[in-house]
C-alpha cells in the first residue's frame, strides 16, 4: 500500500488576526508546519497549536521564514549569511522551547514562503539554512521542494530530506511553483486538487501550467492553511487518497 504524509502551515494567526482553522486542520493532517514568529504567529497562539498537535499525535516542524511580519514572509530578501543562519537557529530553538512546554518535540524544518522558494535554487542561502539546522540538531529533517537543487545539496551535507508537493499550487514546466502574482497560481477547487494529488501518487507526475506533465518525487503533500477553502481542500485530498488505497502517514514515522 502506498503511503504519504499530509502537511499544512499552521500557527500563523497573530493576536486578533485569525489566519486559519488550525484545530480543524489538525484533525486532517499528519504533520504540522508551525510558524515561529518571524513571518507570522504569536507565542500564545503557537503554543496552543502545539498543544493541540500533541493531543492529536500530529508531528510538528519549525516553519522558519524571513523576518517579515508585514509581508507574511512572502517578500524576497537577501540577508547576510550571518543574519540568515542566526535567524534560522533562533526560530528553531524558540519553537523547540514551546514544543517542550506543550509536551511534543520539533522533528523537522520547513522554510516558509519567499525563503522556501529562494533556497530551492539559491545555493548560498540554502547552505546557510542547512548549516543552521545542523548547528541546532543534525537529526532534524528538512522538507524541501521536490526536484529543486537544495534536495541534493542538503543530502550531500548530511541532512535527511523529505520532498514535498503542493496540493493547492500550480507548477511551471521547470518544476518551480507558479508565482502567486499570476492568475491560477493557487488552486481552490477541492475536487480538482484531490484528483491532482491522487494522480501524483499513482503516476508520479502532475500537470503543469503549460499543459505538459512533470515528474515529482513526493513523500509529503502540502495544503496551505491560509487559503479560504483550506479545510475543505485538505479533507477532499485525504478522502480521495483513502478511497484510492493510499495510507496517510507522517514521514517521521518512517
Amino acid at each position: 500500500m502506498a503511503c504519504i504524509d499530509l502537511n499544512s502551515d499552521l500557527g500563523e494567526s497573530f493576536g486578533p488576526w485569525r489566519m486559519s482553522d488550525d484545530v480543524s486542520m489538525l484533525s486532517i493532517v499528519t504533520s504540522a508546519n508551525v510558524a515561529c514568529g518571524f513571518h507570522a504567529g504569536d507565542p500564545a497562539g503557537i503554543l496552543s497549536v502545539l498543544k493541540e498537535a500533541a493531543r492529536r499525535g500530529v508531528h510538528v516542524g519549525a516553519h522558519v521564514g524571513y523576518r517579515d511580519l508585514v509581508g507574511f514572509g512572502r517578500r524576497e530578501m537577501n540577508p547576510t549569511s550571518e543574519e540568515l543562519k542566526s535567524d534560522t537557529i533562533y526560530q528553531i530553538c524558540a519553537l523547540q522551547g514551546l514544543a517542550k512546554a506543550a509536551g511534543t518535540a520539533v522533528r523537522y524544518v520547513k522554510p516558509h514562503g519567499a525563503l522556501y522558494n529562494t533556497i530551492s535554487h539559491n545555493n548560498r542561502q540554502a547552505a546557510d539554512v542547512i548549516a543552521a539546522i545542523k548547528d541546532v540538531d543534525p537529526t532534524l529533517i528538512l522538507m524541501a521542494l521536490s526536484g529543486a537543487p537544495i534536495v541534493e545539496q542538503a543530502r550531500t551535507a548530511g541532512l535527511t530530506v523529505v520532498c514535498e508537493a503542493f496540493a493547492d499550487r500550480a507548477y511551471n514546466a521547470n518544476g518551480r511553483l507558479v508565482s502567486r502574482h499570476l492568475p491560477g497560481a493557487v488552486i481552490q477547487d477541492p475536487d480538482l486538487v484531490a484528483s491532482r494529488m491522487l494522480h501524483l501518487i499513482n503516476y508520479g507526475r502532475i500537470a503543469a501550467m503549460e499543459g505538459t506533465e512533470i515528474e515529482l518525487e513526493a513523500q509529503s503533500i502540502c495544503v496551505h492553511g491560509d487559503t479560504p477553502a483550506a479545510v475543505q481542500i485538505a479533507r477532499a485530498v485525504r478522502d480521495a487518497l483513502n478511497r484510492g488505497g493510499v495510507q496517510l502517514k507522517s514521514f517521521v514515522d518512517g
